[in-house]
């Protein structure tokens, strides 16, 4: 099947750093820019790059999008891994960067570090915006973890286990997920290829697979996690897609749960997202989304001193 590339704008210039963590370095892309300082955090088997479109589309963003520990440039990072560790390394960047404040982005997985961080230290993070993430339901308990990390996110648990021969073989393997093969442009083609590891023809994705299960753990089962969108000193913006993780009808949130979680207007502001899947929320961001969080960062105080 022949594929063709939607037209985009250019991609902003990005820029990479390293900062000291715990066993090592975290590996971060950076996209300058005049704006407050943003920090984004991405989902359970993502990388930094998955933001490239979102920095593309709010040109003044002052972006820094680490590699989370366990993937992409951070893999070599060790455990323990887990939500408390990314908070850890969260604070690391901004310590690192100088910074007192910062607002924090999340998407799925990051959603809900962004969330547990602010809930741990709301006085370094004011404000949190959460993509498609950051509002949990316990697993009923008894639960096989591995089993239902499987159910929630199927072809990205199954790839940790995969090889390809070539990084054509690996583009073209994203190329045919439902969520994404509508999208595909440039801005996904860099974020694949940057989760690829080893020599070919023993090419692989670069998460570990002990990572993503500490932090789907915490996820289904950590009672602080579970509690951290609730928390009163916790303040965000909560965008929700239309549809989920393979473009099904049924959402990760359907507005029942939304209804359900009894989220305070008064901290919490929700948005549903009509068009958009669990990927193509980030990666496409639509008009709405755009404007609603430079509306955010427009009306967050950050202090620096």
């Amino acid at each position: 099947m022949t594929h063709t590339q939607p037209t985009f704008r250019p991609v902003r210039e990005r820029r990479t750093l390293t900062v000291p963590a715990d066993g090592g370095h975290l590996a971060v892309s950076h996209w300058p820019g005049s704006g407050p300082p943003v920090v984004a955090l991405h989902g359970i088997t993502a990388n930094s790059l998955a933001f490239t479109a979102l920095a593309d589309a709010l040109p003044h963003l002052d972006l820094y999008a680490p590699d989370l520990r366990g993937r992409a440039g951070s893999a070599r990072l060790p455990g323990p891994y887990g939500l408390a560790a990314h908070v850890a390394d969260t604070l690391g960047l901004l310590d690192h960067l100088g910074r007192r404040q910062a607002v924090l982005i999340g998407h799925s997985m990051g959603a809900f570090v962004a969330a547990l961080a602010a809930a741990r230290h709301p006085e370094r993070f004011p404000h949190v915006v959460l993509v498609d993430g950051g509002l949990a339901f316990p697993a009923p308990p008894g639960t096989d973890i591995d089993q239902l990390l499987q159910a929630v996110i199927g072809p990205a648990m199954e790839r940790l286990r995969m090889t390809f021969e070539t990084r054509e073989a690996y583009q073209a393997y994203f190329r045919a997920h439902p969520a994404l093969a509508p999208h595909w442009n440039a801005h996904l083609a860099a974020y694949v290829d940057h989760d690829l590891t080893g020599r070919a023809p023993n090419l692989r994705s670069s998460c570990v697979l002990d990572a993503v299960r500490a932090d789907g753990t915490d996820i289904l089962t950590d009672p602080e996690t579970h509690a951290a969108l609730h928390r009163r000193q916790v303040r965000a913006t909560f965008f929700h897609a239309e549809r989920g993780l393979l473009d099904e009808p049924r959402a990760l949130y359907t507005p029942d749960q939304i209804t359900t979680a009894h989220l305070d207007p008064a901290r919490v502001s929700t948005h549903h997202i009509p068009g958009t899947n669990h990927y193509s929320i980030l990666h496409s961001p639509t008009p709405h989304t755009v404007d609603t969080i430079r509306g955010v960062l427009d009306d967050t105080v950050l202090f620096q001193d």
